[in-house]
């Protein structure tokens, strides 16, 4: 039966590659094999263990932890609606400007930024795809360069808080731990900090070494539009396009961090203050707050509904014994942990070609985070490890999303052939990043 759960999950893992719905296969697919195994093999499984389902269902409705996640989700969609991201890239080309690789550089800033205050990757790619991308081209740049840039700012709200992907890792993993180490939500965030700052700050060393290289690929914008820009009212357009957005990041993060708030009642604050910036902007009104509610509701309804499936499916693999077969499995391997660290990271990562990072969060680490604990590991500092990795998913080819939303944008002269060629070197620098925190996992713990 332990290799029936085997193969139960290496099924699903293949029907979702091949493209059909995540929520469907993990929920449906687990009780049909379910049943099955209740009319041939009943001492092994019976119906009647989903009895308990609908209390698992009510428990992971009633978790007050993801509650956050609708909360950011309004946040991000709210900012993103209030144009937030087109005066942040202007003023910031402008501050930038006369530095070669200036305009990319603040399209990396302005990703950063709109990392802490949505953590929304589709919404910003697609916001500075729309924006930045035909600047860019217009002023020279090279497109591999300028699809790069765009591609791999956007999805830093994977990795800088507050990320709805560090809310769902922190929930899964704690449902997850059976008895062991788990982690909370907000050292999730606080452990996230340094090494997502590390990830901007190699973005922009590698711009200007690359622009310095070779002069035509990132020019440097004339000094008569910038002085022309700066004319009138600048002082002004910083602290309304820079310094409000900077004010709301540091008072919803800095509640969690001094414990003030709970990432549950922080991304409260999040979302009426994004509705307060979004007021300022000049933006509000009726028809905006009706598109971000149902796109919120869109969002949230997707999200909950693998979290509900990937519930059914963790309950039957348990059930006929799934996890303690691989956790012995690897135990009597004499695998070292560091060697199953990698070995899971490496799969993560494979899997990041072809599937979203959600259904990695609810397919795999459900599976691997008791044998973490077995092996006595700081589930902290996998958690990162596995949230850096998981950024990766959004840009590796041929099904990184972050790719996909950025085609989807672009000028019809941008091949895909330029994209794929463009993000190389940012995957590079991510899996450098990972490979940091591997070897100096001290680096979240000096973000705490």
């Amino acid at each position: 039966m332990e290799v029936l759960a085997i193969v139960l999950f290496a099924v699903i893992f293949i029907l979702i590659l091949k493209g059909y719905p995540v929520a469907f296969t993990l929920g449906g697919l687990s009780v049909l094999f379910a049943y099955g195994i209740s009319i041939f093999a009943p001492e092994y499984f019976s119906m009647s263990t989903f009895n308990i389902l609908p209390s698992r269902i009510m428990g992971v409705v009633n978790n007050y932890v993801l509650m956050a996640v609708p909360l950011f989700i309004f946040m991000g969609i709210m900012l993103e609606k209030s144009g937030l991201a087109q005066s942040l890239l202007e003023t910031m080309a402008m501050m930038f400007g006369t530095v070669r690789g200036g305009l990319a550089i603040s399209v990396v800033i302005v990703g950063a930024l709109l990392a802490a205050s949505t953590g929304i990757v589709g919404a910003t790619v697609v916001t500075m795809g729309l924006i930045s991308l035909p600047t860019m081209l217009k002023r020279g740049y090279k497109t591999e360069l300028a699809t790069g840039v765009i591609a791999s700012s956007g999805t830093l709200g994977q990795i800088i808080p507050p990320s709805i992907v560090l809310v769902l890792l922190a929930d899964t993993i704690n449902s997850s731990s059976r008895g062991g180490a788990s982690v909370d939500v907000g050292s999730l965030f606080s452990a996230a900090m340094l090494p997502g700052l590390l990830l901007v700050a190699l973005y922009i060393i590698y711009i200007l070494i690359r622009s310095f290289i070779n002069k035509k690929e990132a020019p440097a914008i004339p000094a008569a539009e910038i002085k022309e820009f700066r004319g009138d009212n600048f002082v002004s357009k910083i602290i309304k396009v820079l310094v409000l957005p900077i004010l709301l990041i540091v008072v919803v993060l800095g509640s969690i961090f001094t414990g003030l708030a709970s990432p549950t009642e922080a991304s409260a604050i999040g979302a009426l203050g994004a509705t307060i910036l979004t007021i300022v902007q000049g933006k509000f009104n009726i028809k905006i707050l009706k598109d971000v509610a149902r796109e919120t509701t869109k969002l949230t309804t997707m999200v909950f509904f693998i979290l509900l499936g990937a519930t059914t499916f963790t309950l039957v693999f348990r059930t006929l014994g799934g996890d303690d077969y691989l956790q012995e499995l690897i135990l009597s391997s004499n695998l070292s942990p560091v060697m199953f660290l990698l070995l899971v990271m490496v799969v993560i990562f494979i899997a990041g070609f072809f599937i979203d990072f959600i259904e990695i969060v609810f397919i795999i680490v459900p599976v691997v985070t008791p044998i973490f604990n077995a092996l006595d590991m700081n589930m902290l500092w996998v958690g990162i490890l596995i949230a850096l990795n998981l950024q990766t998913s959004f840009l590796t080819p041929p099904f990184g999303f972050a790719l996909f939303y950025l085609k989807g944008v672009a000028p019809p002269e941008v091949k895909t052939s330029q994209i794929y060629r463009g993000i190389v070197p940012f995957i590079i620098i991510q899996l450098c990043i990972v490979g940091l925190v591997v070897f100096f996992p001290e680096i979240i713990f000096l973000s705490k």
